[in-house]
């Protein structure tokens, strides 16, 4: 289960209801309270395991707020060492060899 937040959802609503079509259940947040939750029709039983289910209880009651996926992803870091282990290089640093 994920959260996706009402701008998200305008912005994505594609995705979001094939993701629903593909079996995952969204929470839609605003704000950070839940007020809606996506699923498939008919699907009456949560596929969620009791802990789950009870932190959705929770979100859904505004007691607490599910994590949201990030919208960024880490990229590489451009910085880059020379080849050599770290004992190497800092034997070679400390004029150790």
């Amino acid at each position: 289960m994920r959260t996706v937040g009402v701008r998200e959802l305008k912005a994505h609503l594609s995705r979001v209801l094939r993701d629903v079509q593909n079996g995952e259940t969204v929470l839609v947040t605003d704000r950070g309270r839940v007020i809606a939750e996506l699923r498939q029709p008919g699907l009456t039983t949560s596929p969620l395991s009791p802990i789950d289910q009870k932190l959705a209880d929770l979100a859904a009651k505004g007691v607490m707020k599910l994590a949201e996926r990030p919208k960024w992803k880490y990229e590489a870091s451009p910085v880059r060492l020379p080849a050599g282990t770290a004992a190497e290089l800092l034997a070679e640093d400390r004029d150790e060899r």
